[in-house]
């Protein structure tokens, strides 16, 4: 145990909707500790941007304490508190054994079900890394600390409990996790929990794409997109969420564009750490662009029509990458757009330079334009033209804005590795009127978690 004194948080840094929950729980006669994440962030000095509560209540007993709760999940059951648009998450201690009942199952060592109860004990030694396994008691404000998860914090290394091959076969998941807090949190990835991760790479093979996809926005969005990208690289990684990237970068044509891909990766560090926006379609435009630019212009120097070879192109690249992470449509078609559009700004024939003006994508075009142009002399010729537009009266075109356009994306933590959700539901921000829509947001939002 570490007791309040030996540790810095505070009361004042946790959701008041979070200490209600865990007040309730106390007063109903059950155990509660906030979990995880939070309080590993609260212990380095990030404020968490969620708050899970972990308890030896049945998830239906939670149920009956607040008619605000729901249960979800069939391979993790767990129970969801809402408090307006925030969301406390309540998990029941989950033993590590099964008890025969039926509710735990294991394919190939991958963890497919698991729903046998346990301790707290029992609990701490089930999550993914030390510094997740850390119980925040709202009764004396201790710290419960069963597998040296303080130790860890105060050294800044990230180790894996129990032995790292098993837990990576079991999840292997838990590998791109390991690279997406030890960038976010500037620790060390402790050497065992290291060394098996360049020959377990290919497990990810058989992780669901959906799931992989929800890690990689975790991983991009989370404001240190470039430096997880390097250690993906290093660790032979990549290839798992973004295959023909990883591929593309290993080939001449493809490494020369790497310098605009550092680019978009740092541009979208800088605005996730300034509060900004940012689109996930823009940047996959960018993160696959290695890939699929080299592509289109082989196709074209075989004469194949603008359009026909961007389709092809397109098709290629996207078919190696929704087999690995699947990027959803909602992201996808924009991105192919934006990717279509970078041809037609060659075309500065006036009808077709007034109706490209009108594009409902000219504005993440435009974008996608000015961020080739700091890296190919021929796009800032064509930048430049685009530019000067907006100088021109007759044109009846809003200034571009620079820099990627989108809504921001929700929260990219959950650190708990024993509840994947799915992305949480599309908002779309939408403006009335014919150029006044078209100027707005360029492509659709997106939250990870």
């Amino acid at each position: 145990m570490v007791p309040r004194a030996d540790h810095p948080i505070s009361r004042k840094a946790i959701s008041p909707n979070a200490l209600r929950v865990l007040y309730r729980l106390r007063d109903a006669g059950f155990a509660g500790y906030l979990v995880g994440g939070a309080v590993r962030d609260l212990l380095v000095g990030i404020q968490p941007k969620d708050f899970d509560v972990a308890t030896d209540a049945k998830p239906e007993q939670v149920r009956q304490l607040f008619r605000n709760c729901r249960l979800i999940g069939r391979r993790f059951r767990l129970a969801h508190i809402m408090f307006g648009s925030e969301i406390i998450e309540v998990a029941t201690f989950r033993a590590g054994g099964d008890d025969g009942s039926g509710d735990r199952s294991v394919v190939d060592g991958r963890i497919v079900r698991d729903n046998v109860y346990g301790s707290i004990e029992d609990d701490a030694e089930r999550r993914d890394f030390t510094v997740n396994a850390l119980y925040y008691a709202i009764e004396d404000f201790s710290l419960r600390d069963f597998v040296g998860g303080f130790a860890d914090i105060e050294r800044r290394s990230l180790r894996l409990i129990g032995d790292p091959d098993a837990r990576y076969r079991e999840d292997p998941v838990r590998m791109l996790r390991a690279v997406r807090l030890a960038t976010k949190l500037g620790f060390e990835i402790e050497r065992g929990t290291l060394e098996p991760i360049p020959r377990l790479a290919r497990l990810l093979d058989d992780a669901a794409p959906a799931r992989l996809f929800d890690e990689s926005l975790k991983l991009l969005l989370g404001g240190h997109a470039r430096a997880s990208f390097k250690v993906l690289e290093k660790l032979g990684l990549l290839g798992a969420i973004l295959p023909a990237t990883a591929a593309a970068l290993a080939t001449p044509a493809g490494a020369a564009l790497r310098p605009l891909l550092d680019a978009a990766l740092d541009q979208t560090d800088q605005r996730v750490r300034d509060g900004r926006s940012v689109s996930p379609a823009f940047l996959f435009a960018a993160l696959l662009w290695p890939a699929a630019w080299p592509r289109f212009l082989a196709l074209r120097e075989q004469q194949h029509e603008v359009q026909v070879a961007w389709g092809i192109a397109a098709d290629e690249v996207l078919v190696e990458q929704v087999r690995r992470a699947a990027l959803p449509r909602r992201f996808s078609m924009p991105m192919l757009e934006i990717w279509q559009l970078q041809s037609r700004f060659e075309n500065q024939q006036r009808k077709r330079v007034q109706r490209l003006l009108e594009h409902p994508r000219f504005r993440a075009g435009y974008d996608f334009l000015e961020l080739r142009a700091g890296f190919d002399p021929e796009a800032a010729g064509l930048f430049a033209f685009w530019r000067d537009l907006e100088g021109k009266p007759e044109s009846n075109q809003p200034r571009p804005r620079s820099g990627f356009q989108g809504h921001a994306s929700g929260g990219v933590d959950g650190e708990h590795d024993e509840t994947q959700g799915e992305d949480a539901p599309a908002r779309r921000r939408r403006r009335r009127g014919g150029r006044g829509r078209r100027s707005g947001s360029s492509a659709p939002s997106g939250s990870t978690e």
